[in-house]
């Protein structure tokens, strides 16, 4: 009888320790954080998305997922966590537009946009997505892009993304949503009615102890030279404007406190140019290289590199 029981609990304890390492791995077994990490941080599944209706239908891609709304010709929101190794820049941008193979509807724009006067810009940022081929590629997709003028799109909003990528240095990994503001009455471009917004927010959240954190953003769809920090705002004040309810999976007053607050000096605002590949390491991280079956090496390593010792 005794020897059955320690018998059933090895078995369970193996099964715990099975499951716990399949529900820490991406889709393509990458594991950004090792699992000691993610669980002394109390790591929630799928956090980065905002809440919705049984009926909405949520694509999934290698690096971010996204909620795409037919009437308006973009996404309501695109959602990712970005981490630390994941500012290792590996691939280069692929610059191909094309549309994306799990929305059954037209969604390559080529002719909606040509001679429009608005850029294609990336929800999800090219910038964020270089740690994989497939995600560099899927960031390209038509489903990701949403029409802003290029005095914005190559202005403050890259400033933004650039800052994003800095925050996620620093504090090892950020979840990321970002979107248009989408309302009746948006002026269109081209055959297929592509809605110009004319605000984008993003919210992002810093869920490692010690200093939790959640700032938002609000912008308006056109060039300026101000500071970044006169577009933040509280994380419930982007709810407001959007609708949407994000990061509902936090403990209701845990959510309430970081939502409610805005805190400019919990941040950094001098955008930091090198990737993680340059940060000087002082924990274990994984590996930027590539495998010869091109996937990540999934050694961990604590070069200021971000190599192992065979890469």
């Amino acid at each position: 009888m005794k020897n059955s029981l320690l018998t059933l609990f090895f078995f369970f304890t193996f099964q715990s320790l099975v499951f716990g390492q399949q529900i820490l791995k991406t889709d393509d077994g990458i594991i950004p954080n090792s699992n000691s990490e993610r669980i002394n941080n109390l790591y929630i599944p799928k956090l980065e998305i905002p809440k919705t209706k049984i009926s909405d239908q949520i694509i999934s891609h290698t690096g971010y997922s996204l909620l795409y709304n037919e009437k308006y010709k973009q996404a309501n929101w695109v959602a990712y966590e970005l981490t630390r190794e994941e500012t290792n820049k590996i691939f280069e941008r692929s610059n191909k537009f094309i549309s994306d193979p799990q929305i059954n509807s037209v969604n390559n724009f080529d002719k909606d946009y040509k001679a429009s006067g608005y850029d294609r810009g990336h929800l999800a940022p090219a910038g964020d997505m270089g740690w994989s081929a497939t995600s560099m590629i899927e960031s390209f997709y038509y489903s990701n892009m949403s029409p802003q003028l290029p005095g914005f799109n190559r202005g403050i909003w890259k400033k933004l993304e650039e800052l994003v990528r800095t925050w996620a240095i620093e504090n090892k990994a950020v979840y990321v949503v970002t979107g248009p503001v989408l309302a009746k009455g948006l002026p269109t471009i081209g055959y297929n009615k592509i809605a110009v917004p004319n605000y984008y927010y993003k919210v992002i959240l810093d869920y490692k102890k010690p200093n939790i954190k959640g700032i938002g953003f609000v912008l308006p769809n056109e060039s300026s030279k101000s500071a970044l920090q006169n577009y933040a705002v509280s994380i419930d004040s982007v709810e407001k404007v959007t609708g949407l309810d994000f990061f509902y999976l936090l403990k209701d007053q845990q959510e309430d406190l970081i939502e409610k607050e805005l805190c400019i000096s919990c941040w950094s605002w001098k955008v930091n140019k090198n990737s993680a590949e340059k940060y000087k390491a002082t924990e274990s991280l994984q590996c930027s290289g590539i495998t010869k079956a091109s996937n990540r090496c999934k050694r961990m390593t604590t070069n200021a590199s971000g190599r192992c010792y065979q890469h």
